[in-house]
Parts: C-alpha cells; structure tokens; sequence
C-alpha cells in the first residue's frame, strides 16, 4: 500500500469500528456504542444470512439456555417472558426485537465472511477482506476489529471417530447440523455424549420416540431449577419492568458465584448437596454409577436441568442413561465394550464443539501472521501488543453475555480515550522481557478446551494480562482500574519511513 493512499484510510476508514459476527457479542457491542459512542460509526458482518449467531445455528430438539436469561440477556434490555430458561426460538425473539428497536439491522452486512484481517501500521487502521456467498472478494477498512465470532468451529464440529459408522443402517446426526425434517416418531434413539447438548435433546426426542438412551462415557453433574423463576415474575407484576429485571439479575449473578466458589472451596458438600437432590427426585430410577463423575462439580460446567425434564423422561421409562463405552457401530446399533449392544434407528452424536480463536480469520499485523497462542489476555477483552483488537470470550462459569457486556462498555471507553487525546492508535504493550507468571484460568477438565488449549492466549496472575472468571470482581475493577493505566498505550498512525519503529506515543 502506498504512502498516499495509506494516508487517506488514515483519516477516512470506512467505519470506526467493524463488528464481526451478528449473535449476542456483536448485537451488545453496536448497541453499546449507540449509547456511548453515539458519534462513531460501525459495521457488523455477518457470515449468515441472519442475526443470531449460535440460537442461528443450533436447531436441534429443544434447543435452549443453559443459564437463566436474566443473566444471559444484555444488562440494558430486560427479559420480558415468563420462563428464565429460554428455548432457542425466544432468545432469537429478543435478539431481533432488540436489532429493531435500535435500528441496529440496517449496519448489518449479511452472507459476508471474515477472510482475512491486517493491521496497516502507516493507515493504522484494519485492511479486511471478505468473501460472498458468491465466491467473491471484496475489501472494507476499519480502525478498530471487534470479534464477536464465538469461540467455535461453525463449519466443522469436533466428532469422535468411531469403529464402524458406515455398518450403521440408520441416521447418524450431529447437533450443530441438524436435519430439518428428521422424524424419529416411534424410533429408538441413541444420543451420545452427556453435556449440556445431550441434556436437552435427550427429554425432547422422547417426547415422541419410542425410546431414547443417553450414552455417556462419563457422568456429569446435574443441577435442576424451574423454567420459570417465581421472585422474578413477582417482582415484574409490583416494580416496573426495568427494576424488577434489574433485582433478578442482581440475585443470580450472586448466587451463580456464590455456588460456583462453594464448589471449588468445599467441594465435599456441593457433591452431597447435587446428589441428595438427584436422589429425591429419581428415587428408586437413581444409579449412583450413572450420576456420580470421577471430578468435582465445577471441574466441568454444571449442566442445568430444567423443571427436571431429563429425569422425569426417566422415571416415565421414555429415556435411560448407560454408562459405558462404544466398542464399534453396527448396522442395528453400538456395540458396548461390556458387551451389551445398544439397538438404535437414530444415533445422535453429541460429542462436542471444536473450538477455534478469532472465528478462523488469518489476522496480521503489518502483513506478519497473529498466533494468539503467544499472546497474553489484556483486561479479557483485547491481547498483548495487538492493536485496535478487541475479542469476546464469555465466562465458563456463568453467562457468556455478562463478559460481552464488561468487554462492550470497556472497549467503548477506550474509544472515547482515544478521541479525547486526538490519536488513532490503542495497543497494550507487553516488553519481550516481562516478568508475568502464566496462570491456568482454563482450570476445566472439558474435552473442548483440552483439545484447545494450544490455540488459547495465555493469562497471568495479574489482573491487567488474564481473562478472568469472577463476574462480580470483574464488573467492578473494569470499571473503577483508570483507562491510562501504564499498560495501554496511545499512539498515531507509523509514518512509511518508520516501518520497524515503535508507535509514537501521544502527547
């Protein structure tokens, strides 16, 4: 790019902020910036034809939250509908009544995939190329890159290899690709896998199958709740609607943590406390091997049961649990390795997401290629010595929207700062020489991050280099630790002839 023309998209990108991805990242970050960046322009691109991002994707049996919506829902929208645990159609309700009413949709370019993003240090600004549906390449400019793209793989999910698949006679499906007419009425199903995925399909498809077995090669931890949260229905129908979601969310951002520290303090007591439960609400249907994981709650997400769905398709016989592990397909079914076989028309393998950094975008910074792996977290909202990068990565213990909401705010005070000081440039810089010490805040033994974690930026112990998993410390210091830290550094766009320098800082 020349110096002339470098110029130009320095003072005139084509928006100040590209948002990529349309789901609950992006539509919270451009509401964010109407409300406090009202003077600065942006973009959203999205890869699909429509909002929504993963309540999009997912149309399997049931689909739903696996957290309350008064915390998965944005802090500045609340939720209206009477169930706290949504179905997937309800989410996408509030999503684009949100898009709407904001006037958000008429930013948004659709069927538009992120290809390629570069970092022109003399523009200083993103040069990024995307790609139609059509094949076709086109290139937009932006000073900022905001990632709202998820943390997984949309066009390839993680699937188990298993010995025999192509004996099978029957349908073999994966959730993230479900079909749109499948009809399983009658049939026996097999759902492999016993995360939050195989948690909801397992109680919808039996339903209507004749009988549906959730196989599992390993227990998990089950904790149940009413759909419908009764304090905050009550509250709607006395305080006005803002207050009232206001209180709720108050409450179970509370509780989440104050469950999610108990278990990783006193994890003796939570084990009891999940299993008594268990056992109360299945009686004689409970099976201490089937629900009784070799880990301690919170070693792995807790799956959420609502209105104890799962457990009362066991009592009525609709659905079983066995825990084993597959020997190898067979044209009936799955053939155990206790010797059992498992006859099945319908196989359904809920083995999980394949997780991938920055939704698989070739990102570089003056055409030198970015590995995220060697960076540090910066604040859980941009990474070391990336300029104008910002990226979501939702909390593993609690809502994904509550980190996208912290991230949003954040991210929109940095570009106030910067309009303030007259600069183009916000960087965090990290000298080849620190001293951090890396701290695993990716402390889960879940198959998706394990496979994972090679891709994963690093964080410290520090605060200001980690992306840290407690909401309620989180909210707080984001918001009180001062903009001009010492870490994050100002500068303008890098004249042609200073290439290999460092930014100038600003004065």
């Amino acid at each position: 790019m020349g110096a002339q023309q470098s110029t130009i998209e320095a003072a005139n990108p084509e928006v100040d902020v590209l948002i990529v991805g349309a789901g609950i990242s992006g539509i919270g970050m451009a509401a964010h910036m109407q409300m406090l960046c009202p003077d600065r322009s942006y973009a959203i691109v999205e890869r699909r034809g429509q909002i929504g991002g993963t309540w999009d994707l997912f149309r399997y049996p049931g689909v739903r939250s696996d957290s309350d919506m008064h915390t998965l829902g944005f802090a500045f929208e609340p939720w209206t509908h009477e169930k706290s645990i949504a179905d997937g159609p309800s989410i996408l309700d509030y999503l684009n009544r949100i898009t709407d009413e904001r006037d958000i949709r008429r930013h948004i370019r659709f069927d538009s995939k992120v290809v390629s993003a570069d970092f022109d240090g003399e523009a200083a600004c993103w040069a990024v190329t995307l790609e139609g549906e059509d094949g076709q390449r086109t290139r937009t400019t932006a000073r900022w890159l905001y990632l709202g793209s998820g943390y997984y793989d949309y066009d390839q999910p993680f699937e188990a290899q298993f010995e025999g698949r192509e004996d099978f006679e029957g349908d073999i499906i994966h959730p993230q690709f479900w079909p749109e007419n499948l009809d399983y009425s009658g049939k026996r199903v097999v759902v492999i896998g016993s995360g939050a995925t195989a948690v909801t399909i397992v109680p919808s498809m039996a339903s209507k199958a004749a009988h549906v077995t959730m196989l599992q090669r390993t227990p998990t931890w089950y904790i149940t709740r009413p759909a419908k949260d009764g304090i905050a229905n009550f509250l709607r129908k006395i305080l006005p609607e803002k207050v009232a979601y206001r209180i709720t969310r108050f409450k179970n951002v509370k509780l989440q943590n104050l469950l999610f520290k108990r278990a990783r303090n006193q994890p003796e007591k939570v084990r009891e406390f999940l299993t008594n439960k268990l056992k109360t609400i299945l009686g004689d249907k409970y099976d201490a091997k089937a629900f009784t994981p070799p880990y301690d709650p919170w070693d792995q997400r807790l799956c959420l049961v609502p209105d104890a769905d799962l457990f009362e398709a066991i009592k009525a016989d609709r659905a079983s649990v066995v825990t084993d592990q597959i020997e190898r397909f067979d044209a009936t079914g799955i053939v155990l390795k206790s010797g059992k076989h498992l006859d099945a028309d319908v196989i359904v393998t809920a083995t999980g997401l394949k997780m991938v950094m920055a939704g698989k975008i070739a990102l570089s910074v003056d055409g030198v290629p970015v590995d995220f792996a060697d960076r540090y977290y910066y604040k859980g909202a941009m990474f070391s010595n990336l300029p104008n990068l910002a990226a979501v990565f939702g909390y593993l213990n609690a809502s994904w929207t509550l980190r996208a909401d912290i991230n949003a705010r954040y991210i929109c005070d940095v570009l106030n700062a910067m309009k303030a000081r007259g600069v183009e440039v916000a960087v965090p810089k990290l000298a080849p020489n620190h001293q951090l010490d890396e701290d695993n805040i990716y402390d889960f033994s879940s198959g998706y991050i394990e496979r994972a974690r090679h891709l994963l930026p690093k964080s410290a112990s520090d605060m200001r280099w980690r992306l840290n998993q407690d909401y309620v410390r989180d909210k707080t210091w984001m918001r009180d630790d001062p903009i001009e830290d010492g870490v994050l550094q100002f500068g303008h766009a890098r004249p042609a002839t200073q290439q290999n320098a460092h930014m100038e800082a600003a004065e």
